[in-house]
């Protein structure tokens, strides 16, 4: 599986406490509130406002939280967020992108720059790793939706362009700019995804060691912390041995 699949395993397996919780409902909101500014406000007429709201609730946000993000997006004084994405090296040389939304771009960029360097890597030019990753669409769906063969079948159905299977459920992968209707599609044939989202996806990817992978961790949760980041990818493979120890 590509790293961040794996990676979003192992943020599953460790649980959220209340206080990673209660920051996932922030970066949610500040994706829905951006979405409904930059397009309409009502998630049937835009495409990136629905996704937003659709992840939100697969992460059980409350539907007055959801509500209260889109209508801060019609105030005239609300906060302008810029979307910004850094580029860099993590432990072991591995490929790091980190997607951001700032009101202050020096701010974000220091503290980026920062962890980084904190944690055994070094921030990178625009452009750096970006090459290593794919822009694509990612649905996810749990094990227990069907095997890998219903899915599969699904997926050709709806347009997608290929599927991963585990024991920890499935991705399916398809063109950015298919990613609409291709997940409503799969929502008709399978039901609600757990997630539904753009993402990059590692075309190359780096081996991984236990000490590795847990510097990477670390490097990971303090880029995590930061609330004007919003996601971080990564193109690690590790076996899974490494992956039963962390």
């Amino acid at each position: 599986m590509a790293g961040h699949s794996k990676w979003a395993n192992i943020q599953h397996r460790k649980g959220r406490q209340d206080a990673v919780r209660a920051k996932l409902f922030s970066k949610l909101s500040k994706e829905i509130t951006v979405a409904a500014k930059m397009g309409d406000p009502d998630p049937e007429k835009n495409p990136r406002l629905r996704m937003a709201v659709k992840e939100a609730k697969t992460q059980s946000v409350p539907k007055d939280v959801i509500d209260r993000a889109i209508k801060k997006s019609q105030i005239g004084d609300s906060e302008d967020y810029e979307e910004i994405r850094y580029e860099g090296y993590g432990p072991n040389g591995v490929a790091v992108i980190v997607e951001a939304m700032t009101d202050n771009r020096n701010r974000t960029a220091s503290t980026v720059r920062s962890t980084f360097a904190k944690n055994g890597g070094n921030l990178g030019e625009t452009g750096s790793v970006g090459f290593m990753f794919e822009r694509k669409g990612e649905v996810v769906y749990p094990a227990d939706v069907g095997d890998a063969d219903t899915v599969m079948m699904a997926a050709i159905e709806a347009g997608a362009e290929d599927v991963e299977s585990g024991e920890d459920g499935h991705t399916v992968w398809c063109a950015d700019t298919d990613l609409n209707e291709v997940s409503t599609a799969l929502e008709a044939e399978l039901g609600e995804s757990e997630a539904t989202r753009l993402a990059f996806r590692p075309v190359t990817t780096t081996e991984m060691d236990l000490e590795a992978m847990q510097k990477l961790m670390k490097l990971i949760d303090a880029l995590e912390d930061d609330d004007d980041v919003q996601r971080v990818t990564t193109n690690f493979e590790a076996s899974d041995e490494v992956m039963e120890q962390l």
